[in-house]
């Protein structure tokens, strides 16, 4: 499974790139989101991906018995997400704005600020 998952983050990366390099505003807010989502499913690849029970520990142990899921993987996830969910709305905003003062998706029309 995690053959396939690394190929898949691959391909994420490889589009999120690829729409970050393109000419328009909005394929760079779409590259935005492909390369959180390829982050966020690299974290859960590198963690490992087992499943099991949450891991709580039983009165009187140390370690929780049997097969069990790792939380700091998932928490790391929870907060990327919503790091990536501010990240975008911020550029969202931001690139309307631009849009309203350049009157242009273009990244080259852009380059003129005297407006």
């Amino acid at each position: 499974m995690e053959v396939v998952m690394a190929f898949v983050v691959g391909g994420l990366y490889a589009a999120a790139i690829y729409m970050m390099l393109r000419r328009s505003i909005v394929k760079l807010v779409i590259g935005l989101v492909l390369l959180s989502n390829a982050a966020n499913l690299l974290i859960f690849t590198v963690a490992g991906m087992k499943s099991g029970a949450p891991p709580l520990i039983p009165p009187g142990m140390t370690v929780p018995d049997g097969a069990s899921a790792d939380p700091l993987a998932q928490a790391v996830v929870l907060t990327a997400i919503v790091i990536g969910f501010g990240v975008l709305a911020f550029a969202v905003v931001l690139i309307h704005r631009a849009y309203e003062v350049v009157k242009a998706d273009d990244m080259d029309q852009m380059k003129d600020t005297d407006r």
